[in-house]
C-alpha cells in the first residue's frame, strides 16, 4: 500500500481533467490553505459525501516522558481531526474486504498445490 502525495494528487487530476498542471497546482494548495486557515479560527468544514475537518478538544492529563520516565502535565489543547462520511466508510470496507477474501484464496490455492506435490 502506497502514500500518495500531494504531487501525486495533482497529477492524477491534471490526467483526469486535461487542466494546466500549474493551474491544478494552485487550485489544490489554496483548498490546502483554506481548510487549515477554517480549522485554525475554530471553524469545521464539511465535503458531502467525503467527510468533515473539525477541532476537537483534548483534555488536561498527566503524561509519562517513556525517556526519563518522568511524570509531566499536558494542558488542555485543540487538535484538528478528520471524519469520513458514511459513503467512504463503506467503500473502505468493502475494499478491505475484498482484499482479505483474495488473501484467503491465494493461500487454499497454494495449500492446494503443496499438498498435490
Amino acid at each position: 500500500m502506497a502514500n500518495v502525495t500531494k504531487q501525486d494528487l495533482i497529477q492524477d487530476v491534471t490526467s483526469a481533467t486535461g487542466f494546466v498542471k500549474n493551474k491544478v497546482r494552485v487550485v489544490v494548495e489554496q483548498f490546502l490553505d483554506l481548510v487549515g486557515e477554517s480549522l485554525a479560527e475554530g471553524n469545521s468544514i464539511e465535503i458531502r459525501g467525503f467527510g468533515t475537518f473539525v477541532n476537537k478538544e483534548r483534555k488536561a492529563r498527566p503524561a509519562r516522558n517513556p525517556k526519563t520516565g518522568e511524570t509531566v502535565y499536558l494542558q488542555q489543547r485543540t487538535i484538528p481531526t478528520f471524519k469520513f462520511s458514511a459513503d467512504i466508510k463503506a467503500a473502505i470496507a468493502k475494499t478491505a474486504k475484498a482484499a482479505t477474501a483474495q488473501a484467503e484464496l491465494s493461500e487454499v490455492g497454494s495449500a492446494t498445490v503443496q499438498s498435490t506435490l
